[in-house]
């Protein structure tokens, strides 16, 4: 759960957003919360932002399933290169 989570949030610029069960279940059923779990608070916050802002339930699913393809592929943060991020 979020609560086991070790990421200091502490130093965030913007409002710690609070992760959806529909997002956490995603990315246990996809194996990913120990990569999404690695990224910065900064990242992991950000993602969440971006999900949850979307209006449309059907665009909320597709950056959904952006971000749990970046976590999958490693390297990537919001279609940009991430190389702290990236698999040997």
């Amino acid at each position: 759960s979020e609560e086991n989570m070790k990421t200091d949030f502490s130093k965030l610029k913007r409002a710690k957003q609070p992760m959806p069960s529909w997002v956490l279940e995603a990315l246990q059923e996809r194996g990913l919360l120990s990569s999404y779990q690695a990224r910065p608070a900064y990242q992991q916050n950000d993602y969440i932002a971006w999900i949850t802002r979307a209006k449309l339930p059907a665009t909320q699913a597709k950056r959904l399933a952006q971000m749990l393809e970046e976590l999958q592929a490693g390297g990537v943060y919001m279609k940009m290169r991430h190389a702290a991020s990236a698999r040997c």
